[in-house]
This record gives C-alpha cells, sequence and structure tokens, in this order.
C-alpha cells in the first residue's frame, strides 16, 4: 500500500473530483476523463472499469452521470485500494476487485451495459519505466485482442463498449471485434489541427450491426504549438477535461 507521503491529491473537472495518485508510478491525466466522457451510460445502469487505476475514469462517469452502478477490475493492489478510497472520499459507489482479465474475479463474471478500458498502449522493449506499477500499467502486456475479448464477455447483449487507445492499436481491436462487436464508431484524438491523431476513442456494440464510421478529430489544443506557459485547449476539449462535458454528441 502506497504511503501517505508517497501520494499527491489531485484535482480533476476543476476540483469536482480530488483523486490521490502516487508521486511516482503510474499517473492519470486526459485519457481516462475522456473515456468517461464518451460513454454512453444512462443513469441506473452498470459499468465495469477493466485496468481501473486509481479509479480517474469510473469517478468521472459516476461524477457526471448519476445513479451508475459502477464497478472497477484492478491488477495492482495498491491501485486497487487507491480507487476505494478515491470513491470513498467523493461520495461515489465504485466496487473495485481485484484480479486480471484472464481470471476474472466471480463477482464480475456478469452481464454489464457499459464497458470501458484504457489499455497499456506503449510496445514492450526499449527502456521501461524503472518503477514496475509504472511500467505495468503503460506497456503492453496483454495484448489489446485479450482486453477485447474481456470486455466481450461481460457485455450484455447490446451493451457498449467505450475504449481508449494508441492509434496504432486501432487495427488490432477492429480484428478482435469480430463477429461478436459491431456498429463501431471512431474518434481520432490530434493534439492540434492538422497533427496526426495518436490515440484513438472507439465504442462498439455487442451484436452491433451498422457499418464502421470514423469521425471528424477532436483537436485538443488551440494554436500551432505550445506557447510557453500553458497549454491552451480548444472549447470543446476545455468543456470535457474541465467542465465535465460528454462527448456523446461527437458519436451521434
Amino acid at each position: 500500500m502506497f504511503a501517505e507521503d508517497q501520494l499527491s491529491d489531485d484535482k480533476f473537472l476543476c476540483g469536482r473530483l480530488r483523486l490521490l495518485q502516487p508521486l511516482k508510478g503510474y499517473r492519470a491525466a486526459t485519457d481516462p476523463v475522456l473515456l468517461a466522457a464518451a460513454c454512453p451510460a444512462e443513469p441506473g445502469e452498470s459499468v465495469l472499469d477493466l485496468g481501473c487505476g486509481a479509479g480517474a475514469a469510473a469517478l468521472c462517469l459516476g461524477w457526471r452521470v448519476p445513479g451508475l452502478a459502477l464497478a472497477g477490475l484492478e491488477l495492482q493492489p495498491d491501485y486497487a485500494e487507491l480507487a476505494r478510497r478515491n470513491a470513498g472520499r467523493n461520495g461515489l459507489a465504485l466496487a473495485v476487485h481485484e484480479g486480471d482479465l484472464a481470471r476474472m474475479p466471480a463477482a464480475l463474471r456478469r452481464d454489464f451495459d457499459h464497458v470501458i478500458a484504457n489499455p497499456p498502449y506503449y510496445p514492450p522493449g526499449g527502456s521501461p519505466s524503472p518503477r514496475q506499477d509504472r511500467a505495468r500499467a503503460m506497456q503492453v502486456e496483454t495484448p489489446l485482442a485479450d482486453w477485447i475479448a474481456a470486455a466481450t464477455r461481460r457485455l450484455r447483449p447490446g451493451g457498449w463498449l467505450t475504449l481508449i487507445c494508441g492509434a496504432d492499436g486501432l487495427p488490432e481491436v477492429l480484428a478482435a471485434m469480430a463477429p461478436k462487436l459491431g456498429s463501431a464508431s471512431v474518434l481520432p484524438l490530434a493534439a492540434r489541427q492538422g497533427r496526426p491523431a495518436l490515440r484513438i476513442l472507439l465504442r462498439a456494440r455487442k451484436g452491433g450491426r451498422a457499418a464502421f464510421r470514423l469521425l471528424a478529430p477532436l483537436v485538443l489544443h488551440a494554436g500551432p504549438a505550445h506557447d510557453g506557459d500553458r497549454e491552451s485547449y480548444t472549447a470543446e476539449a476545455n468543456a470535457v477535461l474541465r467542465e465535465g462535458a460528454d462527448l456523446v454528441a461527437h458519436f451521434r
């Protein structure tokens, strides 16, 4: 378990959520906020966050949509405990279970209306982080196809998978969806206008039959380059990352 002096108390959604995170190790940034914003969950529905970390995505979603039945699966016990603490200190109910995709805890072997996931997307090899917990959270150990398969098993018929990953992982994700997932829509995430998208948000439906859609990119930062003082988010990105707006309209 992380000691108190190993943690920071970080603001998400302009302080609407306060999350404890390790000072050294994996630290959530924009990806889980964007993931939560893309999930089309409605009050009363159930959501499973695969690899929930310290709870950022699930809790951002729970803040935006009241009355959800939130559950999380996390491999690393220290992060699972942080997720439980973060849920309690924000007044949100999140049932966090420890385990991995290949050996799903019995309590999670049921149907969910939604599954959300932010799998590691840095390729193995190279120079991994000296901290094992951060390396495990960031670098690919489990293939994306296994994440898709695990999510598919947990979805009810007609349920939705919402996933954020590196753009280079999209071919593997699409190949792994068949034959049970369809109606896929992909929202590219571009750092700036005219830049290639390095990440994507994907939504797909269990049993869906609609045609694949590649949507217009969401541009995150205004201007051609960093201004020297502070990153300037576009109005759309600012509404999501700081005000808690959703991205549902982008997928219509």
